[in-house]
Formats: structure tokens, sequence, C-alpha cells
């Protein structure tokens, strides 16, 4: 019986784990005064803790709130031996670094235990952090990531990864990043470089810029859960947009693969293998995302014309005059020649490749290094028969590319060209 409540309570343990940790490490960073390194050891502590007392002496009321506390004063007995390594090295003839009075004081008092999540996103994503540092933090501390995997995420190496991390930690610190939600009047825009790092999180795993998997079912799932996180504590309309889009995009995730890992287009998926329950839930959210106060921002633009691929039965049924309406309207908003190329390709799919190679070639100088640039064009002249030119295009997308399974997809494409 002892053995069988011991089980429970560990199995009981790791679900707080996965629930609470990031509640937990979000209000131990704020009563550590935004000391990142510390607040993890800290909850770590707090953790192993639990995992000796808690099968003994059964779980608390308020298993967050006792995590908290336990991983406060697991932080203050750290300092304090810090304190006492000081005095040590002092009386040994050393200076002694820092104020102890001072360090000791900087462990802030719990307070109500409110979601200090909101916090620690718009810490992680501070635009004082290259964007990298951004993505690598905001994996570790909200995503609960280890350092190996988001080095394998990413296809870095662990020591790499550790080096970023210690770095961001350390610009927070010797910066004095504040561990604070942003005025009114800057909230607009670093709510906009939180939604980039999440979709930037997403979009390595929904298409693998290079390794041999084209799905990290992983990444996206990361992001998909920070994206609800954000709307959950922000309620804003883009970051509505932000996770219909994710949504629709994840929703086809299985059919986007075949056995052998290799890419299926959108045109050739199984459509019945589509998660519906994610579709349903992302259609409900597009038009809050498309007619708020605000105006549609680019996200529910983009998470618009996925609902239309989603709503289709079939490729014949897809809404091809919309999409490229849609793809006009996201130009006037983010004109950039990668949103003019998505343009490009969907005028084609109406109106035929010709129209669309017309609104392609123009764009040579700015993707010339972009591999997809010239696979699209290579599709497009496949298409209308061009199949000298279909290959010269194919071999210069082949190299660039960086991930396998496209490698293999384009390399197929071309025996079937020449």
């Amino acid at each position: 019986m002892i053995y069988g409540r011991v089980v429970q309570t560990a199995a009981a343990i790791a679900d707080v784990f996965r629930a609470e940790r990031t509640r937990v490490l979000a209000t131990v960073i704020r009563v550590c005064n935004g000391d990142f390194q510390l607040a993890e050891e800290a909850v770590q502590d707090a953790f192993e803790t639990a995992l000796a007392r808690w099968p003994t002496e059964g779980m608390p009321d308020e298993p967050r709130g006792w995590l908290v506390s336990v991983a406060r004063f697991k932080a203050i007995d750290t300092i304090r031996r810090r304190v006492k390594l000081r005095e040590i090295v002092a009386a040994q003839g050393a200076e002694a670094a820092g104020d102890p009075d001072a360090a000791l004081a900087a462990i802030g008092e719990l307070g109500p235990l409110t979601d200090d999540r909101l916090r620690l996103i718009f810490t992680c994503c501070h635009p004082a952090l290259a964007s990298e540092a951004q993505v690598a933090l905001t994996l570790r501390t909200l995503g609960g990531l280890t350092t190996e995997e988001i080095a394998r995420a990413f296809l870095a190496s662990p020591t790499t990864m550790a080096q970023r991390l210690v770095r961001a930690k350390t610009k927070i610190r010797d910066a004095k990043i504040p561990y604070v939600v942003p005025e009114a009047s800057e909230l607009a825009e670093r709510t906009d470089a939180v939604m980039s790092v999440i979709y930037l999180i997403f979009n390595e795993g929904y298409a693998a810029t290079a390794g041999d998997e084209w799905v990290r079912r992983d990444l996206c799932g990361e992001a998909i859960r920070l994206g609800r996180l954000l709307v959950e504590l922000t309620d804003g309309q883009e970051a509505k947009g932000l996770l219909a889009l994710m949504l629709l995009h994840d929703a086809r995730r299985d059919a986007r693969v075949d056995a052998n890992g290799d890419l299926v287009l959108l045109e050739d998926q199984d459509r019945s293998t589509w998660n519906r329950a994610q579709i349903d839930e992302a259609l409900a959210l597009v038009p809050q995302a498309l007619r708020g106060p605000g105006g549609a921002g680019s996200y529910a633009v983009q998470a618009a014309i996925a609902a239309l691929h989603a709503s289709a039965k079939t490729p014949a049924e897809t809404d091809w005059p919309q999409i490229a309406g849609l793809y006009a309207t996201l130009y006037r908003r983010t004109p950039t020649a990668i949103v003019a190329l998505n343009h490009a390709v969907a005028i084609a799919m109406w109106q035929g490749p010709a129209a669309g190679l017309a609104l392609m070639d123009p764009l040579k100088d700015q993707l010339a290094d972009y591999h997809l640039w010239h696979a699209a064009r290579a599709d497009l002249l496949r298409r209308s028969g061009d199949h000298r030119a279909a290959a010269t295009a194919y071999r210069k997308a082949l190299a660039l590319v960086g991930s396998d399974p496209e490698r293999r997809f384009l390399e197929r494409r071309l025996v079937e060209v020449t």
C-alpha cells in the first residue's frame, strides 16, 4: 500500500511539474528580483524537496504556493551560502565582493500568487536581447525544454546553446532589464516581438530549415502552447490570429509527410487525416482576429488564408481568387518579397502559370538566394510545359536548399523534367 501511494504521489508531482512549472518559475524569478539562474536552481530544488516529502507528508492543498514558498527559501539559503563563502575569502585577505545585505534584501516577499508569466514572456523577448537569445530563453523558461533539446531543435551544439542562454541571462541582469509588463505605450510593439519569437519557433518546427526531419512536432507543440498562453494572458486580437494560424497549419502535419518522411504537397494531401478539432478551434478564432477594433493584422490575414485552404474539401474547391485577394491585402500591410512570392503563386493557381511567372520574375534580385523562389518558379515552368527552364530552376533550388526532405522532393521533380 505504501509503495502504491508513493508511486501515485510521484505521478501527481509529475503532473504538477508539467502544469505549474512555468507559473512557479515566473513567480520565483520575480521574487528573486529577475535573477533567472538563482530562480531556476531554487525551483529545481523545490521540486526535489516535493519528491522527498510529499509521498509521506501528503500533497499540500495549494501545490503551487507551497513550491513557490520553498523555492524562495532555497534562494535565500543559496545567497547565505554565497555570503558565507565571501566572508571566508575576505578573512583570508581577499576583497569581499558585493553587498551581502542587499543580496538578501533582493529576495522579495511572495505577495499574492498572481500570474507572473506575462512578465516572463516580455522579459524573455526584450528587444535588448538578440533574436536567437530570445528564442532560446523563451523555450528554456516558458517551454521547459532542456538546453540539449533546444540545441538539437536548432541544430546547434549544447555548449553553444548553453553559452547563448548564459549570455541572455547575464544581459538581463547586467542591463537591469525590468521584470515587468511594458507600459501601455510600449505594449503593442513589445507584443509584436513576442509573437514574432513564437512564430519563429513554430516555423522551425513546421518546415525545418535544415536536417533530415521536415516537421519537428515538439517545436510546433511548444509554439502553440505559448500562443495559447499569450491569448490567455492578453486576450489580444492579433494573438488570436497567430494562434489560429498555427493551429491551421499544424492541423495538416500528419498529411505533410509520407511514411518515408518525404514531403507531400498540399494538393496531394489526404485531407481526411487533417485534425478537424484544431481546424474548428481555429475557424472560431479567425473572425475575432479579423473584426476587432484594431483592424486585421498580418497574422489574422494569414490565418484567413489558411482557413480557406482548410475549408476546401478538395483541391479543386480552393477559393484561389479570395486567397489572391488576401495576399494582396497582406502585402499592403507587410510589403515583403516573400508575401509577393506567395501572391504570385496564388495568382498562378487562379489565372494560370504565365500570370504567376509575370509577377514572380521581377522578384529575382530580392530572392536570388531563396530556394523557394527558384522552386516555385520551377513548378510554374513545369506546369507551363517549359521543362528545360524548369530543370535549370530546380537545379538552382537544389543548390540552396537545406532540409533533406525538400532536397529529395526537388530531386524527384528534376528527374520528371529531364
